[in-house]
């Protein structure tokens, strides 16, 4: 079906029960799939398997706390146990003159006119109090950015017991979760395609930190050791400029550093470095993520063109651009910056300008119903998340579309905030923590 079906918000109506979540008594360990430690969750695809947050909200219900975070960054946050980490830049001193780059191609651009201070900042998750902050270098940008991006758009990522957070061309650090510094890496300046900003993310496998450097210059791709920062391993990349965050999949015992880039997907051994895969069809400007799952990984694009490719992970191995291991692939209404979700299934992505909401099956691409028109959601920058039944679709001008994820999705609530959403929600018990350009909100029920 090509029209978009329109989903609406009924008035009233009675929502879904809420599940009940556990959790570990005192004592007993942490259950990683209870916490939201890296962008897109525990899994990497969006998915809370164990939280339930609120239906509805607004700035007067259901917000626990609301807790303004100096400067601006657009990383999302994450979450383990009692701690929320996000990450800022600040700008401090007097105004001063800007000598930098203003890259070939650059279009409603800002100037990096001041210093910045480079912070991670530890919030208490129940009380929204900041527990310490730690500033990790203060500096002035050697680049401009567009000014939809910031300085601080790269999400951290924490196990618990290590929090690295990446301000690209600013710097790599791990910080223990006290805020003590560990270890950092400065590993050079970008130079980014129309001066658009730096954005991917760093991942955590085990005892591997994982950095996507995709740039108009010399683009990698390196491993670095958790506890010293060591350099690994470093592969090169026939790349210019991505944005996409690596994912890391284990199959058949291997573990697989899946990263998106220009017109192709690559899947390197997480060990060696080596290419074990790639396939071709993607567009140029890749945003969006990767994420896999059921032996599978898709990967998604829309630029100059529309692209998703399904690709089967079973034989993978060379160059599968016209192999029997892409399973299936779409061409119409794929996202551009929001990532997919994969859920219960089923493959869930946005045309972000236009509010529009495609679910396919994820075996096999079919597409029983929709896509669906999102109402009054669009331009979405932020990526869809899930939990108990319900899909969370937030747009930048602070509103929230809850649907359930059912065949044909039907709107729960549709719930707006006071400030304006790039980042993407983290999900983990009863909250979900959202983080606008003044404001982390965590919106909850009640008490954990």
């Amino acid at each position: 079906m090509d029209a978009p079906v329109s989903i609406s918000v009924a008035p009233t109506g009675k929502f879904l029960l809420a599940l009940g979540l556990l959790f570990p008594a005192l004592g007993q360990a942490v259950d990683p799939s209870a916490q939201w430690g890296q962008w897109r969750g525990p899994q990497a695809t969006g998915v809370a398997p164990k939280a339930n947050p609120p239906i509805e909200w607004s700035e007067k219900k259901n917000i626990r706390w609301k807790t303004r975070v100096p400067g601006l960054g657009h990383s999302s946050p994450v979450v383990w146990d009692d701690l929320v980490f996000v990450t800022t830049a600040e700008k401090k001193g007097m105004r001063k003159p800007f000598n930098g780059v203003m890259p070939e191609g650059a279009h409603n651009n800002m100037d990096p006119l001041f210093d910045y201070q480079f912070a991670v900042l530890a919030i208490d998750r129940f009380t929204g109090q900041v527990a310490w902050r730690r500033t990790v270098a203060s500096r002035q940008p050697h680049e401009s950015t567009h000014e939809s991006a910031t300085w601080a758009s790269n999400s951290p990522v924490t196990d618990g017991e290590h929090v690295i957070s990446f301000f690209g061309s600013n710097g790599l650090y791990c910080l223990d979760t006290s805020g003590r510094l560990v270890w950092e890496r400065d590993l050079g300046d970008m130079q980014v395609k129309h001066g658009h900003g730096e954005g991917a993310s760093p991942v955590l496998h085990g005892e591997t930190v994982l950095v996507n450097w995709d740039h108009e210059a010399d683009s990698f791709v390196v491993a670095l050791a958790k506890r010293t920062g060591k350099e690994l391993w470093r592969q090169p990349r026939n790349e210019v400029t991505s944005w996409a965050t690596p994912i890391i999949v284990t199959h058949n015992g291997q573990a697989q550093a899946i990263v998106s880039g220009t017109r192709r997907v690559r899947a390197y051994d997480l060990k060696t470095g080596a290419v074990i895969w790639e396939a071709g069809g993607l567009p140029g400007n890749v945003v969006a993520s990767p994420v896999a799952g059921g032996g599978m990984v898709f990967a998604v694009g829309s630029y100059e063109k529309q692209t998703l490719l399904a690709i089967r992970l079973d034989g993978a191995k060379g160059d599968l651009t016209d192999g029997k291991q892409i399973a299936w692939r779409k061409n119409r209404k794929t996202p551009y910056v929001p990532s997919p979700l994969l859920y219960d299934g089923w493959l869930y992505y946005l045309r972000h300008y236009q509010g529009v909401l495609s679910r396919v099956n994820a075996s096999t691409g079919d597409e029983p119903d929709g896509p669906f028109r999102l109402g009054s959601i669009f331009n979405v920058y932020s990526s869809p998340v899930a939990a108990a039944n319900r899909i969370y679709v937030t747009d930048r001008n602070g509103k929230t579309l809850v649907i359930s994820s059912d065949a044909k999705p039907n709107a729960l609530a549709l719930n707006e905030l006071d400030d304006r959403f790039s980042a993407s929600a983290a999900l983990s018990g009863d909250a979900m923590f959202l983080r606008g350009e003044n404001f982390l909100y965590c919106i909850s029920e009640k008490r954990e």
